[in-house]
């Protein structure tokens, strides 16, 4: 095979910028090659140029210089003859949520000019291989988070592509439905040689590619497996524990001057040096009852020491304590909920869940797609009314003081949901004064969460213009102005990179140790991990409630020492499917 021949995709030079009123170089001279028959992982921060590269791959987008072949055909001069054998999957893939899973299948193989007879074959297989066919009946708009990437996968496939480009198919699809993608990823790798570049904000699956490119502002820092991503992190890595919580251990920790990383393990820390040469004793140096051992590095700590180079490192930020003192006027739990349901028509979402929250908690809901903890979530915000049971919030009860309860309570959904032709300065501006906040009081508030969470640089910056990560530090800034007691955040990470997530944590565990209560969802296990205690929902009912270390010491594998959060999960979703194979299947 001659070079071009042997790769699935040859970049060589590449240039490409976008002008405007802030002109961005997307990629700054790349030159990168994957390899035929391999799933190769694509990961950065916000803004390396990882759809930007997707998008040049799949002929959407043309180079300002430099060259591409795909498929050992090169892009400018045969760009119909290779788009014809590729298949691209975008982050937000275009269902017909109004067409059934049948329609969008047939819609898009005749956009392929996929024949009759083809689609009798390929129907189906494809059909098998996503699990959806009892649902080619049923409306997309109907499907779960999971179902619909799956749906968008198998859209992708009805051509049978040579190769394949995903990006970001995960995101926002809870831990089973993605396991089932990587499943289907790899069996297509096996079973038809197809090469595939897919790019995630999930670490975890980048360990799973074969082959890894780390993108930085548009430039390649590095392209190697993911087993020598980790093993030049060999003597960095420690596991921490002591008399100390969870939290303040971490910022302890994070305070060291040796002390690149330091991230919730357990009950344990995990710590990346700055180096080889830390002698552990000067890592736990005046910590009470401290006791450390050595960590196998993960490609997580790669991407984390490669993305540091150069920077410093983040400070702690401090913040002001609650005014309001919940353990006198309500000793129980700041949130009550007890025997909560809701129904929407015959169609039950939440059955009976009962739980508490402590103050000063951080407290997680986790779920499958369509577990019913969105629905239960909205609830206990008071932007959802119940159907039967109860809901307390700082001693109110929120079905006859919804807005007293409300008062004190700061909310971030999970779609950016401010004001896209306001500047942050004129949306900070606008929560606060919702929040009743007027005079000198308003414009220092402003002025802190706009340094705390280094939006100063975008304060005349229409808010929909931001780049995403910023449009989540903006929505978490608005929903703090008040200094509430409580913050409700829904998948405040989701489609964010492994930094940005790691910043945002800092705030949420700043935010629980100063006494507000967190209640929190997400998808992202590893965060799972910085809660105090996890409901994990399925079917509409509460599966079990207990605290992350827990959890994982009950679903210890036989000859394993320790299992990851996600194994957790799992273990407990499918136990359930078993027990109850036919669930119905809701957004919720």
């Amino acid at each position: 095979m001659t070079d071009q021949t042997a790769h699935a995709i040859v970049l060589n030079k590449v240039v490409k910028s976008f002008h405007g009123i802030h002109p961005v170089l997307a990629l700054n001279n790349l030159s990168l090659r994957t390899q035929r028959g391999k799933v190769t992982g694509l990961v950065g921060p916000d803004g390396s140029g990882k759809t930007t590269l997707m998008r040049l791959v799949a002929g959407l987008l043309q180079p300002d210089t430099g060259e591409i072949v795909v498929l050992g055909d090169n892009l400018h001069d045969n760009p119909l003859n290779i788009q014809s054998r590729i298949g691209y999957m975008p982050q937000r893939f275009g269902l017909y949520e109004d067409l059934s899973v049948q329609e969008n299948l047939d819609l898009y193989a005749d956009l392929q000019g996929i024949s009759a007879e083809k689609r009798k074959i390929v129907y189906p297989e494809l059909m098998h291989m996503t699990g959806l066919a009892p649902f080619t009946a049923r409306l997309a708009g109907r499907l779960s988070g999971g179902m619909k990437q799956k749906l968008g996968l198998a859209c992708t496939l009805v051509s049978s592509p040579e190769l394949l480009l995903l990006d970001e198919p995960t995101a926002g699809v809870d831990p089973v439905s993605r396991r089932e993608l990587w499943h289907i990823v790899y069996r297509l790798v096996k079973e038809q040689r197809m090469s595939v570049l897919l790019s995630t904000a999930y670490l975890d699956e980048a360990q799973r590619c074969d082959d890894v490119i780390m993108l930085h502002e548009g430039k390649l820092l590095s392209q190697q497996s993911p087993a020598t991503f980790s093993a030049l992190m060999q003597g960095r890595v420690w596991r921490i524990s002591a008399a100390l919580s969870k939290r303040r251990l971490q910022r302890q920790l994070s305070l060291n001057p040796k002390v690149l990383d330091a991230s919730t393990d357990g009950s344990q820390v995990r710590v990346i040096t700055y180096d080889q040469h830390s002698a552990p004793d000067t890592l736990i140096a005046n910590l009470p009852g401290a006791q450390i051992e050595a960590a196998a590095p993960c490609f997580e700590d790669a991407f984390i020491a490669h993305m540091h180079q150069g920077k410093r490192k983040r400070s702690y930020v401090d913040v002001p304590a609650v005014t309001h003192s919940d353990r006198a006027e309500n000793p129980a739990g700041i949130i009550q909920v007890r025997d909560l349901s809701r129904k929407f028509g015959d169609f039950v979402a939440v059955s009976h869940v009962s739980f508490e929250v402590r103050r000063g908690e951080i407290f997680g809901l986790l779920g499958a797609n369509g577990a019913g903890k969105s629905t239960t979530f909205r609830m206990l915000c008071g932007l959802l009314p119940v159907s039967s049971g109860s809901v307390r919030v700082a001693g109110v009860d929120l079905r006859t003081a919804a807005a007293q309860a409300r008062a004190r309570i700061g909310y971030m959904a999970q779609r950016f949901s401010l004001y896209g032709n306001l500047t942050v300065q004129e949306n900070l501006a606008f929560f606060a004064s919702v929040y009743g906040l007027s005079g000198k009081t308003k414009y220092e508030r402003i002025a802190t969460v706009m340094e705390d969470f280094e939006l100063i640089t975008y304060a005349n910056t229409a808010s929909r213009t931001l780049p995403a990560g910023y449009k989540q530090r903006l929505a978490f800034a608005a929903a703090l102005m008040h200094q509430p007691d409580i913050l409700f955040l829904d998948e405040p990470t989701s489609g964010m990179d492994p930094l940005a997530r790691r910043e945002f944590w800092w705030h949420i565990n700043a935010l629980a140790e100063s006494g507000i209560t967190v209640l929190v969802t997400t998808h992202f296990m590893d965060e799972a991990n910085y809660c105090d205690r996890l409901a994990i929902l399925a079917d509409g009912e509460v599966l079990a409630i207990d605290a992350p270390e827990a959890l994982r010491a009950d679903f210890s594998i036989d000859g394993k020492a320790e299992v990851s959060m996600e194994d957790a999960f799992i273990a407990l979703i499918e136990h359930r499917r078993q027990t109850n194979p036919n669930p119905v299947i809701s957004d919720g």
